[in-house]
C-alpha cells in the first residue's frame, strides 16, 4: 500500500529534552569512543596477550579516529606496566667495527654514560699533568742526560784520537767534519794549500781514517735514540698506568657485579695506555697535519671511550608508546650516520641512531599500515625483526648496492614489542590473502564500526564526546540544542535515521566550524543555529556542480517534466558522488514497446554506458513481465529502455521500479504523472527493495521542483524499507509539513503504478483474470494482442533473454566534474 509520510517520519529529530545539562562543560569526558565495544575488547585482548605473534591490526576508516581510540586503550595499559630496560652501545676496542649492545635497568645507562664522561674528563686532566710533574720530568731528564753524556763521551774519544793526527772535530750546520790544526789553530784553505804535498796527503789520509771512525760511531746513534725513546715510553707508561688504574678503579667499584662493564673498563684502561702518546700529542694541540694523527680534535679521539646512550628510560613512566608517522627502513630499525673524512664517509659506534623499534622496545609501536607498505624495504624489515625477536640495523644501500662506505655491524638488540597497525579493511584483507607471514604475526584484528545504534544511551555518550572535543581544543561548550542538531546530522551522514556515524573526525570538524561561527557572532556557547550555519556553509563550498546540473534542468537544457502526464516516461532519480559531496538529480526514463520476440533492449548497455548491476536489473525486469503477463506463452514483445540525455556511465539497480512503470505505460498506453519521481529496486515478483542515497535523491527532485515552483502535488515515491533511511533537510521537511511537497512509500510495483497513473493496479480473480479497466488488465490485454498478431503472422515467438542492463544513476549531460561513482545500494 502507498503511505504518505509525515514530517516526523522523513526527519526523526533528537528531542532536546533528552539532555539534562546546561552545556557540555557539565559532562564528564569520553575517551573510549562510541559503539566500539567489540573493537575495544579485541584491542585489550591483544595488549594482554603475551604470546608471540599476537600483534594487532586495527581495521577501519581513518575518519573513525581509530588512532585516538587505540591511544587511549594502549596508554592505559602502558601506564600499568613496568618501565623497560635501557640500551646502549659500547666500543669494542679489539673489534671496533662490531660495537657491543648493553642492556641495563631503566635509568642505569644514563648513569653509566655520566660515569664514562667523567672518566674522560679526568683522563684529559690527569694524563697531561703527569708529564708536567717534577718527578716525571726529573726521570725523563736523567734518561736524556745519560744519552747525551754517552754521546758526548764518544765524541770526545774521537776528538782525542783526531788530535794525535793533528786534526780537530768540528760541528757545522751540515754535520760533523775534521780539519787540520797547527799551533792550536785550524788551518784555512790557503794555509792548507801552502803545506808541502806530502804533508797534505798525510792530513787527507788521516781525515779519511777519522771520518770512517766517526761514521761507525754515528751509525749506532739511531739505535741508541730508539733505546732512549723506549725507555721514555716505558717510564711514561709506568706513570700513566698507575694514574689510569686509579681512575678506572673508581668506575669499576661503582659497577661491581656487571661483568660486561668490568670487562669493558679493563679494555678501556689498556687502550688508554696504548694511546698515551696520541693523547699527549692531541692535548698539546698537535693536529693531524703536524702529528700524523687521524683525529681532528681531542674530542673525536676521546669519543671511543664514551657510551652511546641509545635508549634512556630514566624518566620512568611505564611502557613506551610510540607512533611512527614516517616508517622508513631507517626510522624503523635505526641507522648509521656517517661523517666525511678526506673525501670518504666513515662512521663509528657513537653515530648509531635508534629507530622506532628501539624506542618502543618493551612497549607498543603504532604505525599506519598504508604508510608502512609504501616505504621500500620497511615491511620486510619489520617482519624480520618480529620473527627473529631482535633489532638489526640495516641500510637501504645494502639492498641497492650503492658505493661502499665504511660501516659497522652493531650487535643486534633483543626485541620485545607489541606492534599495532592501523589501516583500511581492504589492506587487511589483501595482506591476509597474499602475504603468508601476515597471519602469523598479526593474529588479532580489531574491526571498528562505521555506525552505531541511535539510542538514548548513545546520544548521551555523543554529548560527552562532543564535550571532550570542545574541552580538548579549547572551543566553546555546546548547548543541548547544538548536541541534538549534530546527532541529527550524524544520522544523515550514515543515511539511516536509526544509526549514528562513528566518524568522529567529521564531527570534530563540525564542532570546530560551529565554534568559529559562534565566536564570530559573539556567542558564549555553541547553539543549534551555529551548527546549522556550519553545515550550510560546508555544503555551499561544495555545491557548485550541483547548482550547474540543476540549472540545466530548470532552464530546459536537460528535459525533465515536473507537471502533467506522459505515456512511457517516468522521472527516475540518481546520485552523483563528487569527492566528499553527493547530490541527487532526476533523470528522464523512457520506454518503447512493439511486436517482437521477447527482447528487452537496454540502450545504455548497448552503448556500453551501463554496468553489470544495471544489466542484472533489466534481466529481472524482463523476468517479472514474463511471469506476470505471459506465464504460459511466449512474450511477443520488443521493448527498449533509455535514460534520455545521459552521456556518462550508469550503474546500479535503483531505477528498476521506474523502468517497469515506463515500460508498462508504453504497453498499456497509459499516461503517468510527471510531478512524481520514483526510485526503488525490485525483485522478480514485483516487491520494492531498498536503495542507497535516498536522502540525496529525494532532495534532488525537490530542489528542481522548488526552483520551478511547488504546486502541492509534487513528490517522491520510494520503497517502504527506505523510510528509516530518511533524514531530510529542514527546509524540505517544512515544505512537507506545509503540504507543498509529498514523500510516499511503496511496498511493490502495483503501488507505484496506481500513484503514477491514478487508476487501480488491479488484482487477479480466481480465474486468473485481472480486474476490468485496471492498469494490469490493460497491459495484459495489449500483450495478448501482440501474441495474437504474432501467431497470425506466423513468426517465430521463441523468447530471447534480456541482454541489456538498466543503469540507475546516469551522469549529467556534459558533466562539469569527474564521472559519478557507482551507487552504493544496500
Amino acid at each position: 500500500m502507498i503511505r504518505t509520510l509525515t514530517a516526523a517520519q522523513i526527519r526523526p529529530e533528537t528531542p532536546v529534552s533528552e539532555f539534562d545539562f546546561a552545556t557540555t562543560e557539565d559532562l564528564p569526558p569520553l575517551r573510549d569512543g562510541i559503539g566500539q565495544e567489540r573493537a575495544s575488547r579485541a584491542v585489550r585482548f591483544a595488549l594482554d596477550m603475551g604470546a608471540s605473534g599476537y600483534n594487532l591490526f586495527v581495521l577501519g576508516d581513518p575518519a573513525t579516529d581509530r588512532r585516538h581510540l587505540v591511544d587511549a586503550l594502549v596508554s592505559e595499559t602502558a601506564a600499568e606496566r613496568s618501565t623497560p630496560a635501557d640500551w646502549c652501545y659500547l666500543n669494542d676496542f679489539k673489534h671496533p667495527d662490531r660495537p657491543r649492545a648493553l642492556r641495563l635497568p631503566a635509568g642505569e645507562a644514563h648513569r653509566l654514560a655520566r660515569d664514562a664522561d667523567q672518566l674522560i674528563e679526568d683522563l684529559r686532566a690527569v694524563i697531561p699533568s703527569l708529564f708536567r710533574e717534577e718527578g716525571f720530568q726529573r726521570r725523563i731528564g736523567e734518561l736524556q742526560q745519560g744519552f747525551e753524556k754517552e754521546q758526548k763521551e764518544a765524541l770526545q774519544r774521537i776528538q782525542k784520537e783526531a788530535e794525535t793526527h793533528g786534526l780537530t772535530l768540528l760541528q757545522t750546520p751540515q754535520g760533523f767534519a775534521f780539519a787540520p790544526v797547527r799551533d792550536g789553530k785550524v788551518l784555512d784553505n790557503d794555509a792548507f794549500q801552502a803545506l808541502p804535498e806530502e804533508e797534505r796527503d798525510a792530513i787527507g789520509s788521516a781525515i779519511e781514517t777519522m771520518t770512517e771512525r766517526l761514521m761507525a760511531q754515528l751509525q749506532d746513534l739511531p739505535a741508541r735514540q730508539q733505546d732512549l725513546v723506549r725507555a721514555q715510553k716505558a717510564m711514561a707508561r709506568e706513570f700513566i698506568e698507575a694514574a689510569v688504574n686509579r681512575l678506572v678503579a673508581t668506575l669499576r667499584r661503582r659497577w661491581q657485579g656487571w661483568s660486561e662493564i668490568l670487562a669493558w673498563a679493563k679494555e678501556l684502561a689498556a687502550d688508554v695506555l696504548d694511546n698515551a702518546q696520541t693523547i699527549l700529542a692531541l692535548e698539546h694541540d698537535h693536529g693531524p697535519n703536524h702529528a700524523g694523527l687521524p683525529y681532528r680534535s681531542p674530542e673525536q679521539f676521546y669519543s671511543r671511550y664514551r657510551i652511546n646512550l641509545l635508549i634512556d628510560h630514566s624518566d620512568g613512566g611505564g611502557a613506551p608508546v610510540v607512533f611512527e608517522t614516517h616508517p622508513t627502513l631507517e626510522n624503523l630499525v635505526g641507522r648509521l650516520e656517517h661523517r666525511s673524512e678526506l673525501g670518504s664517509l666513515v662512521t663509528d659506534f657513537t653515530l648509531i641512531k635508534p629507530g622506532a623499534l628501539h624506542r618502543a622496545n618493551g612497549g607498543y609501536l603504532l604505525i599506519e599500515a598504508e604508510r608502512l607498505l609504501s616505504k621500500p624495504f620497511a615491511w620486510d624489515a619489520l617482519k624480520r625483526a618480529l620473527f627473529d625477536g631482535e633489532i638489526r640495523i640495516e641500510s637501504a644501500s645494502e639492498y641497492l648496492s650503492f658505493g661502499h662506505v665504511l660501516s659497522l655491524d652493531p650487535q643486534p638488540i633483543r626485541l620485545d614489542v607489541k606492534v599495532i597497525l592501523l589501516g583500511a579493511r581492504q589492506t587487511y584483507y589483501l595482506l591476509s590473502a597474499y602475504d603468508p607471514d601476515f597471519p602469523q604475526l598479526f593474529k588479532v584484528p580489531a574491526d571498528l564500526s562505521d555506525r552505531v545504534e541511535r539510542s538514548t544511551d548513545n546520544a548521551q555518550r555523543y554529548a560527552r564526546l562532543l564535550g571532550s572535543i570542545a574541552r580538548d581544543e579549547k572551543l566553546l561548550p555546546l548547548g543541548p540544542a547544538a548536541v541534538a542538531r549534530i546527532i541529527d546530522h550524524s544520522a544523515r551522514l550514515v543515511g539511516d535515521s536509526e544509526k549514528l556515524s562513528a566518524h568522529t573526525r567529521r564531527l570534530a570538524d563540525l564542532v570546530r566550524e560551529s565554534d568559529h561561527i559562534a565566536r564570530g557572532k559573539g556567542g558564549r556557547i555553541i547553539d543549534a543555529e551555529h551548527v546549522q550555519s556550519a553545515i550550510d556553509a560546508h555544503v555551499e563550498r561544495l555545491e557548485r556542480i550541483r547548482d550547474d546540473v540543476h540549472e540545466r534542468i530548470v532552464r530546459g537544457t536537460v528535459v525533465i517534466a515536473t507537471d502533467g502526464t506522459r505515456v512511457a516516461q517516468v522521472n527516475g532519480l540518481s546520485v552523483l558522488q563528487i569527492g566528499d559531496f553527493a547530490f541527487g538529480q532526476p533523470s528522464r526514463i523512457t520506454a518503447t514497446a512493439r511486436l517482437g520476440r521477447g527482447e528487452i533492449v537496454d540502450i545504455e548497455r548497448e552503448a556500453r554506458l551501463g554496468g553489470n548491476i544495471h544489466s542484472k536489473a533489466v534481466m529481472i525486469l524482463g523476468a517479472f513481465i514474463g511471469q506476470r503477463y505471459a506465464p504460459h506463452s511466449p512474450l511477443s514483445l520488443h521493448a527498449s529502455l533509455a535514460f534520455e540525455q545521459s552521456y556518462g556511465g550508469i550503474e546500479g539497480d535503483s531505477a528498476t521500479v521506474a523502468e517497469v512503470c515506463a515500460l508498462l505505460s508504453a504497453l498499456g498506453d497509459i499516461p503517468l504523472r510527471q510531478d512524481i519521481a520514483v526510485t526503488g529496486s525490485m525483485d522478480q515478483y514485483g516487491r520494492a527493495q531498498a536503495i542507497g542515497g535516498a536522502n540525496e535523491k529525494v532532495e534532488g527532485f525537490y530542489d528542481v521542483c522548488a526552483a520551478r515552483g511547488l504546486t502541492g502535488r509534487q513528490g517522491v515515491l520510494l520503497p517502504a524499507d527506505n523510510v528509516r533511511s530518511l533524514m531530510l533537510r529542514p527546509d524540505m521537511v517544512r515544505a512537507v509539513a506545509d503540504g507543498r511537497f509529498s514523500v510516499w512509500s511503496m511496498d511493490d510495483i502495483d503501488d507505484a503504478l496506481e500513484l503514477l497513473s491514478g487508476i487501480s493496479a488491479g488484482a487477479r480473480s480466481s480465474d486468473g483474470q485481472w480486474a476490468q479497466d485496471s492498469f494490469n488488465q490493460k497491459v495484459q490485454q495489449r500483450i495478448e494482442e501482440l501474441s495474437e498478431l504474432t501467431r497470425s503472422l506466423g513468426r517465430d515467438t521463441t523468447p530471447v533473454p534480456a541482454q541489456a542492463s538498466m543503469p540507475a544513476d546516469p551522469a549529467p549531460p556534459h558533466p562539469p566534474g569527474p564521472p559519478p561513482a557507482p551507487e552504493d545500494n544496500p
